[in-house]
């Protein structure tokens, strides 16, 4: 867990407290979420199985919520650019969390895994 809590610890203002924020907006959502470091960036996930992240996009240096099975998922505001399974929700450090949308996303990417279309 040190790791992980020195990932946040490490980041900068506004992205610091963006991703803090994150992380609990993430793990209320359900309790067999858990909370995990993998390639070097935070990852949740269900049951054992990788479903979320958070990551600095590299041009942009925004923050942003990878949803890992984005390819089933239409929302206007998840971006795909070169990924062929992960889509991306981009926040914008001038603006508020965009709560509804962030807690929506996050249970019908959960939901793919409640419901069997992802195998736990």
């Amino acid at each position: 867990m040190k790791q992980l809590d020195d990932f946040y610890l490490k980041q900068g203002e506004p992205i610091k407290g963006i991703f803090l924020a994150l992380k609990e907006i993430i793990l209320k959502q359900d309790n067999s979420i858990t909370h995990v470091l993998k390639y070097g960036m935070p990852f949740f996930c269900y049951k054992g199985k990788m479903f979320c992240y958070m990551w600095i996009h590299k041009k942009s240096k925004q923050p942003y919520i990878g949803i890992v099975e984005g390819k089933h998922f239409e929302e206007h505001f998840l971006i795909q650019e070169n990924r062929s399974r992960m889509k991306i929700m981009m926040l914008d450090i001038e603006e508020d969390l965009p709560l509804e949308q962030i807690e929506k996303i996050i249970q019908k990417a959960i939901n793919l895994y409640k419901t069997g279309i992802i195998k736990v």
